[in-house]
């Protein structure tokens, strides 16, 4: 093997083992599945029948503290 070539393999060995950055790739990760949970919940409240049932929940609620 060439000097070249050792040195080609290790600067890549290096790069993958380097983790800077990985911090920021978790957050845009969760922020993605945040911003996909999201997405489900505003699907299922403007159902109509989940808006039943939460408004009935709620009427019911208020009514009993009468």
């Amino acid at each position: 093997m060439t000097l070249t070539m050792t040195r080609w393999r290790r600067a890549l060995h290096q790069r993958l083992l380097d983790e800077r950055g990985a911090s920021t790739a978790e957050y845009a990760i969760t922020v993605l599945a945040a911003c996909g949970f999201a997405a489900v919940l505003v699907a299922l409240l403007a159902s109509g029948e989940v808006r039943e049932l939460l408004m009935s929940i709620i009427t019911a609620a208020l009514s009993k503290g009468q």
